[in-house]
Formats: structure tokens, C-alpha cells, sequence
């Protein structure tokens, strides 16, 4: 199993930027607070700066990730992940084909992609992803772009019949978290409830109180 797989099937929380969201703060002192909340996984995720302030920031949080022992997935971006040493990249079904971006990265960085029906998790298989992403769980307005939420269902859905690791994604909050978790999502990705916290770190322990885990 690939060392980073390893970590990804530790976490509880997904962390991913939304700097728009991120009241006033940068996207590295939002991973800042993230990694000193104890999140192991953070996504890099950023629509709309250019690709070239993307970079100088994905290096400054491949650095911090790096040393705190966190696994970094950049969000769409094969070649940003590549030219920072990402762990990983996650991809959209819009993206290039995973296939396509496995012969690009190689064997060693984790792919994810995101999926919103038991026939997409079932491709992904086949295409050989390390992982995927299951949603929108529930409405979400973080994407411009997103399709509507696919409810509990699908969760269920992949609960019982994917074998491969994924984050449930959309919408979760602090008061519906337990719901998911309840499902049987294991590890859960939350943006605007965490990048968008006044203190990440009550933030992150009060959503770890709800889901009866300490701090790992």
C-alpha cells in the first residue's frame, strides 16, 4: 500500500481551502491553523487566482504539510500537483480521464475523483483511483459548478459496495456531520465550516466532540 494511502485511511477530517470564504485569511494561514488542528489531509483548492500564485502558495503548503507529516492533495491541477510534490491530486468528471492522469503522474501519487452515483464509483474502480469522493452529500453553494446533492443514498450505496477508500463531501456542517458519519463515511471533507471558522481549532474539536473522536 502506498505510504500516503496508509495516512489517508487514518484521518477523520478532509480539510480543503476556500480562501474566498476564509475571512480575510490567506489560504496558508488557513493550513496553518488546519494542521495545527490536527487534520491530516488538506486539498488545495482554488478556482480563480492565477495558476502562477497557486504555485508560489501550494509551495509554501507543501512545505508545512511536509514537515507536520500531512498528506497534500491538490485540487484539478496534474501539473501543479507534479511541479510542488504533491501527495496526490483529486480530479472532477470534467477533468482528463484518470487513466490519462495516472500515465502522467505515475505510480506513486494518490488519485481521487469526485463521483455522484453508484455507476461513477464503479468506473472509478476500473479506472484505477486510490480513492473517491462521494457527494454532494447535501446542498452545497462552495462549487459553482456542482451537481445537486446526492443525498444519503448513494453514501449507503458506497458503504456497502466500494471497496476502495472515500470522503463524503457536500454541505456537511457541524450539525449534520453525525448524520453522515452515522452512514458510515469514516472520513469526511468539510470547506466553508473549516476554512471559514473564526478559531479552526475550537471549530475542529467541537466537530471531533460530535463524531466521539479525540484528536488523532
Amino acid at each position: 500500500m502506498k505510504p500516503a494511502l496508509a495516512k489517508f485511511l487514518q484521518a477523520d477530517l478532509y480539510g480543503i481551502t476556500a480562501e474566498e470564504h476564509s475571512l480575510g485569511r490567506t489560504n496558508i494561514e488557513v493550513v496553518q491553523e488546519m494542521i495545527a488542528a490536527g487534520i491530516k489531509v488538506i486539498q488545495y483548492r482554488e478556482k480563480d487566482k492565477p495558476l502562477r500564485e497557486k504555485y508560489i502558495q501550494c509551495l509554501a503548503v507543501r512545505e508545512m504539510t511536509r514537515r507536520a507529516g500531512v498528506i497534500f492533495i491538490v485540487n484539478d491541477h496534474v501539473d501543479l500537483a507534479l511541479a510542488v510534490g504533491a501527495d496526490g491530486v483529486h480530479i472532477g468528471q470534467d477533468d482528463l480521464p484518470p487513466e490519462k492522469v495516472r500515465e502522467l503522474v505515475g505510480g506513486d501519487l494518490l488519485i481521487g475523483l469526485s463521483t455522484h452515483s453508484p455507476a461513477q464509483a464503479e468506473e472509478a474502480i476500473k479506472a484505477g483511483v486510490d480513492y473517491i469522493g462521494v457527494g454532494p452529500i447535501y446542498a452545497t453553494k462552495t462549487k459553482k459548478d456542482v451537481c445537486g446533492p446526492v443525498g444519503l443514498e448513494y453514501l449507503d450505496y458506497v458503504v456497502k459496495n466500494i471497496r476502495i477508500p472515500f470522503v463524503a463531501i457536500g454541505g456537511i456542517k457541524e450539525h449534520n456531520i453525525g448524520e453522515v458519519a452515522g452512514g458510515g463515511a469514516k472520513c469526511l471533507a468539510l470547506v466553508t465550516e473549516i476554512a471559514g471558522a473564526r478559531d479552526i481549532g475550537v471549530k475542529v474539536r467541537a466537530l471531533r466532540a460530535v463524531l466521539g473522536r479525540k484528536e488523532i
